[in-house]
């Protein structure tokens, strides 16, 4: 079994019965979280999309707290370890694909823009496929629109997909995407935290429904899917 649970913006917790993954978490400083870093269960890896102060600011203290391993594009793994003094990290790169202890994880493309909080250049931005016993979820973290998630994401079991528009694509975009990739479930993500990404997640899911294929799935912050 895996287990998907919102924390809320991007971040997210993935769980199997041995291992537990953070996305991009961001819980400090983020209005709508309800988890507060000190209350996190024991986490093993760490993905981080890009270098944006709301998708890395909690990175480091997690990864020393847990003796976690954070994973992220090459720039920002080096970021990490030489200017945060995380031990463990992974660099990698877009398109490549590399075999955790939980499962597989290729590094997808992302359109957005990735520069971390000291100004430092954090590489390009991207998403994730994550496969665990042969369940393919795909992130697509913070993006815009593109064709090619067709030819990395198609027909994934899940799929989570910004909402908030401005920084992201906003809920045309993900309606279009869910079509492009054929998803299964799809998931949103990335809205309400701030006015400026308010989006009514309800209503996106009656359009994914009568406009897509895929199933809807809405978490409340804190709540989880099992897969």
């Amino acid at each position: 079994m895996t287990r998907l649970t919102w924390l809320s913006h991007g971040g997210w917790m993935i769980e199997t019965e041995e291992h537990r993954i953070l996305l991009d978490p961001f819980l400090t400083d983020n209005p709508a979280a309800k988890i507060p870093v000190q209350q996190l269960p024991k986490v093993d890896h760490i993905l981080i999309s890009h270098g944006h102060f709301d998708h890395v600011a909690d990175a480091a203290t997690i990864a020393k707290q847990h003796d976690a391993t954070i994973v992220a594009i090459y720039e920002i793994a080096d970021w990490f370890t030489k200017t945060q003094n995380v031990e463990s990290t992974v660099g990698m790169n877009i398109g490549g694909q590399i075999e955790l202890p939980f499962g597989s994880v290729k590094m997808t493309p992302a359109l957005h823009s990735s520069q971390l909080p000291d100004g430092s250049y954090g590489g390009e931005p991207a998403g994730f496929l994550v496969t665990i016993q042969g369940t393919r979820i795909y992130f697509a973290c913070d993006t815009a629109l593109f064709s090619d998630m067709k030819i990395y994401a198609e027909n994934v079991d899940v799929a989570v997909l910004p909402i908030g528009d401005v920084f992201t694509m906003g809920i045309d975009d993900s309606v279009a995407a869910t079509k492009l990739i054929n998803a299964k479930k799809v998931l949103p993500a990335h809205y309400d935290t701030w006015p400026p990404i308010a989006q009514n997640a309800n209503e996106w899911a009656a359009r994914i429904e009568t406009e897509t294929t895929a199933e809807p799935v809405v978490l409340a912050v804190g709540e989880s899917i099992d897969l």
